[in-house]
């Protein structure tokens, strides 16, 4: 069985999020959600309720989301992934400016962890734009985000700006 890795910070998962999970579906057989907890980036939500985003999103997936799992990590990731008996980590990329840190970063994990292959997935013409960080900022600046998140995560982020 192909056990891949997706892991991010999701704060909060985007509709770029979801197109990765679904292509990364066709790849693996079981994709875990690897919601992040230890981050250089702020989040504005805590672990739980990311993760708790994370699950009601995959729902959406139908008969897919049964070979999903999320969970929340800390730690270095190769050791999460061998911890999860995972040889695949899956990696979005939405533009060239992305490609840098990511290749650096799947070198290390590669150097770390050489039985764990990193495979990238370019995001959609239709996602390539939609960070969660701009999802943030726009959801700060009283914007719509109805088209770049899903409902659940708008109403989350709404209340949150309240």
């Amino acid at each position: 069985m192909r056990i891949g890795i997706y892991a991010g910070t999701f704060d909060p998962i985007t509709n770029g999020h979801m197109d990765i999970i679904r292509r990364a579906l066709r790849v693996v057989d079981k994709l875990i959600i690897a919601v992040a907890l230890d981050t250089e980036k702020s989040p504005i939500f805590e672990v739980e309720m990311r993760a708790k985003l994370v699950q009601i999103d995959i729902a959406s997936l139908g008969a897919d989301a049964q070979r999903i799992e999320v969970k929340a990590f800390s730690g270095l990731l190769v050791n999460f992934a061998r911890q999860n008996g995972a040889s695949i980590l899956v990696r979005g990329l939405r533009a060239v400016s992305d490609f840098e840190y990511e290749f650096q970063m799947s070198c290390m994990n590669a150097k770390l962890g050489p039985e764990i292959e990193t495979i990238f997935l370019n995001a959609s013409e239709a996602t390539h734009f939609v960070s969660s960080r701009f999802v943030k900022q726009i959801a700060r600046l009283g914007g719509e985000i109805n088209s770049l998140v899903s409902p659940q995560v708008a109403a989350a982020m709404h209340d949150y700006y309240k």
